[in-house]
C-alpha cells in the first residue's frame, strides 16, 4: 500500500509501483491555491503500472488539509488515520510505503504522521506488525543514512524502467516545474535508484523540537509579504496534530 499527501509523489518510486501493483491511497486532491486538482494525472500514472486507487483518494483540498492545521481540527487527521488502518486490514497489506519528514511542507510531514498512526493501529488489530517505509520527496531519491541501509530496500532501475520513469513524470504537466527543478538539481542518473527507508511507528513526534522545519521560515517570508495572513508552525500546529494521533491510537487500542 502506498500512502501520499499528494497527488505526483507516487513518480519518485515510479519504478516500486511497476513491481509492487500496490493500493495507492492519496490524502488530498493537489490543489494548491487554486481550484483545478491534479488526481487525474496520478490516476493515469497508476492505470499505467497497474496500480489501484484506494478508498482515501483525494478527499481533501489543499486548503482543507491547511486550515485543519492552522484551526487545530484534529479530529480530520484521526479520521483519516482510522480509514486508511481499516484499509490495511480490509486489504491484509503486507507493507505499506509513504512520505517521508523532511521539513519542507506540512502536509508531507503531517501525512508520515497519519500512517504512522494508521500503522499502529492496523497492526494491534491484526496482531503482527506491518512494515512500514517511508521515501524521499524532496532529497536524493537514494538518499539513506548509514544505519538504516542495511534494512532499507533499494531498486535499482534498468535502463528501460527509468525510461519509463522519465516519461511518467515528463507526462504529468501540473508537475512540469518540479520535475524540471528536481532534474536541475540532481540529474537524471540518480533517478534510477528508488529507495524505501524502514519507519519506526512509535515515534510520536518523528521531528526534533528544537529544530525549526524549513515551511515554517517560508511561511514567516510569506506572511512578511502579506501573502499569507499566518505561519504554520511545528510547535503550534503540527506537534498537536501528532499528539492527537497518538492519543487517538492509544484510546482505540
Amino acid at each position: 500500500m502506498l500512502v501520499v499527501a499528494h497527488p505526483g509523489h507516487e513518480l519518485r518510486v515510479f519504478g516500486w509501483l511497476e513491481r509492487a501493483h500496490p493500493l495507492v491511497c492519496v490524502l488530498t486532491d493537489g490543489s494548491g491555491a487554486g481550484a483545478e486538482g491534479r488526481l487525474e494525472s496520478t490516476t493515469r500514472t497508476l492505470r499505467a503500472t497497474s496500480a489501484t486507487p484506494g478508498a482515501v483518494y483525494g478527499s481533501l483540498s489543499d486548503r482543507a488539509i491547511y486550515s485543519a492545521m492552522l484551526d487545530h481540527d484534529v479530529d480530520i487527521f484521526c479520521r483519516l488515520a482510522d480509514d486508511l488502518a481499516d484499509v490495511l486490514c480490509a486489504r491484509d497489506a503486507d507493507c505499506v510505503a509513504g512520505d517521508a519528514v523532511e521539513g519542507y511542507n506540512p502536509s508531507h510531514d503531517v501525512c508520515r504522521l497519519i500512517i504512522d498512526a494508521a500503522v499502529r493501529m492496523a497492526s494491534r488489530s491484526r496482531g503482527t506488525a506491518i512494515p512500514n517505509y517511508d521515501f524521499l520527496l524532496m532529497g536524493a531519491p537514494g538518499q539513506c543514512p548509514k544505519s538504516l541501509q542495511a534494512s532499507s530496500f533499494f531498486l535499482h532501475l534498468d535502463d528501460d524502467a527509468l525510461a519509463r520513469k522519465l516519461d511518467a513524470a515528463n507526462a504529468y504537466p501540473e508537475l512540469a516545474g518540479e520535475v524540471s527543478a528536481a532534474l536541475g538539481r540532481f540529474g537524471i542518473e540518480p533517478f534510477r535508484t528508488e529507495c524505501l527507508r524502514p519507519v519506526d511507528p512509535s515515534d510520536r513526534h518523528d521531528w526534533a523540537a528544537d529544530e525549526v522545519p524549513s515551511y515554517e521560515r517560508y511561511g514567516a517570508e510569506r506572511v512578511a509579504a502579506g501573502v499569507y495572513s499566518r505561519v504554520l508552525r511545528f510547535q503550534e500546529h503540527v506537534r498537536p496534530i501528532a499528539d492527537a494521533l497518538w492519543t487517538h491510537t492509544e484510546r482505540r487500542a
